[in-house]
């Protein structure tokens, strides 16, 4: 692999690729992958070209500092203790696309997940799947990570003795990277509602404290409209998204909820991610297992509710994670079973998307990020 990369860089140096950005790629250790993987991406035909690799321990989530100067991964380890999940804070070099691991600290759970960033750049938070919290860890001015300022751990469990005998953070939203912050709990079926102070780094719970979905329904990742009025939130368990008014102040009331799959699906249900498009028109959501697909919804602006438009195959397996390219015409997704990313183009209008021919080659992927190089 190394060989591989050196040859293209060779063929193909980051300058002569300026005007394009860079994707960073995260993924669970394989026989084929181990850390994050950075690749220099063509936003006018969909193609990529790997740039370098760092290596680090299932860094299966990444956040971006505000100023695209750091790079967060969790490592989502375990251990006996319940502390085994760390976060590693990366230096990022735009010139070579290049990452430099600075710091790590404990997730202070076992499991972590999901990563995000304030829009300060001084605190990172980090939930843990299996101990069912999240922390808050400070961040320096030279992306150096101190021991975690404060730890929030959930209570219960939920009606699915299989998946909820306990809670398990599955995402940490801070909406706007500012002062909402948002926790869907896949294990007592809600979406945790906090405020965040970033000048200390001390999270409060809201006077609402919690959005309660179905039982049994495993909230996993929420999306928020461009402004901000509606929230939806990919429910793992059955495969549904319920979209949710956003009255502020944490408070979040349901007004639909609605199958992510074609009707006519009968197999076993495993929804995975959720994005609202750039322009606010369409929603997209993953599932795996033996639907993978991307599903695809048309967005009424006035009242947040959703609409089938359609349902695309993502020629792989397990879709995790996926993303749009900043120019918003690609939509990547990541299959983690098929070891590939497939590029589809987004048409604007319409929301549909069509294979693109290109794919990205990398062992496990399960989290993309990018870099704008200008």
């Amino acid at each position: 692999m190394k060989q591989f990369l050196s040859s293209l860089l060779f063929l193909f140096p980051v300058s002569a690729l300026a005007q394009n950005h860079y994707l960073l790629v995260g993924t669970y250790d394989s026989p084929t992958s181990e850390g994050i993987y950075v690749f220099n991406f063509n936003a006018k035909d969909g193609s990529a070209v790997p740039v370098s690799h760092v290596k680090t321990s299932n860094p299966s989530f990444l956040a971006i500092s505000p100023n695209q100067q750091f790079v967060y991964a969790v490592n989502e380890n375990a251990d006996s203790t319940g502390k085994g999940g760390g976060v590693t804070s990366f230096s990022f070099n735009k010139k070579n696309g290049t990452l430099t691991q600075l710091s790590r600290q404990s997730s202070e759970g076992n499991h972590p997940c999901y990563i995000t960033a304030d829009k300060t750049g001084k605190w990172v938070i980090a939930g843990n799947y299996s101990s069912g919290n999240f922390a808050v860890l400070p961040v320096s001015k030279t992306g150096m990570l101190s021991k975690a300022k404060k730890v929030v751990q959930h209570t219960g469990s939920g009606p699915d003795s299989s998946r909820q005998r306990s809670p398990h953070v599955h995402a940490v939203y801070l909406k706007d990277g500012n002062s909402e912050l948002f926790v869907p709990d896949l294990g007592i079926d809600k979406v945790m509602t906090y405020r965040f102070d970033n000048k200390t780094g001390n999270v409060l719970t809201t006077k609402m404290k919690f959005a309660a979905m179905p039982g049994g329904t495993g909230p996993r990742h929420i999306d928020f409209s461009p402004n901000g009025k509606f929230a939806y939130v990919m429910l793992e368990l059955n495969s549904s998204v319920s979209v949710l008014k956003n009255n502020g102040g944490g408070y979040l009331t349901e007004v639909q909820n609605i199958f992510s799959l074609p009707p006519y699906y009968r197999g076993p249900m495993s929804g995975a991610d959720i994005h609202v498009s750039p322009d606010g028109r369409f929603l997209y959501c993953s599932n795996r297992d033996n639907a993978n697909t991307i599903s695809i919804f048309s967005i009424d602006k006035n009242t947040g509710m959703i609409t089938s438009v359609g349902y695309e195959p993502v020629l792989g397996l397990k879709p995790r994670n996926f993303n749009f390219d900043p120019s918003g015409k690609f939509l990547l997704v990541a299959n983690q079973n098929s070891d590939e990313i497939v590029v589809f183009s987004r048409d604007i209008e319409t929301g549909l998307l069509k294979d693109t021919g290109n794919r990205i080659q990398v062992g496990k992927p399960v989290c993309l990020k990018w870099i704008t190089v200008n």
